[in-house]
């Protein structure tokens, strides 16, 4: 498999990732840090580690719909899945320090 081909596309699924926001804080879910890995198989079928900011958050059971909805709409994405975790938890220090910026913790 073309090493270049799943960079591309893993960029692909990262600006993707950027669309989606957590409906309770402005900011997305990949610079909040709730992306924990993304992994590409060799037929393009895409697996994506997850955190929520709480395992009682309020958009458990609807975010890692979406978040593999918009996944499969990227052309050469076969299929997708999310796999929820809380190993381990999130914290505030995973997000990106534009993230933090944004929702003025610097």
């Amino acid at each position: 498999m073309n090493s270049e081909r799943v960079a591309d596309l893993g960029d692909k699924i990262v600006e993707k990732l950027k669309t989606i926001y957590d409906p309770e804080i402005p900011v997305d879910i990949f610079e909040l840090g709730l992306i924990y890995d993304v992994f590409v198989s060799e037929n393009n079928d895409v697996k994506i580690l997850m955190t929520l900011t709480s395992p009682n958050c309020p958009v458990a059971e609807t975010l890692p719909v979406e978040v593999e909805e918009k996944v499969k709409t990227i052309e050469e994405v076969n299929n997708a899945e999310v796999e929820i975790t809380f190993d381990p938890m999130w914290t505030q220090d995973m997000m990106s320090e534009e993230a933090k910026l944004e929702l003025g913790f610097l």
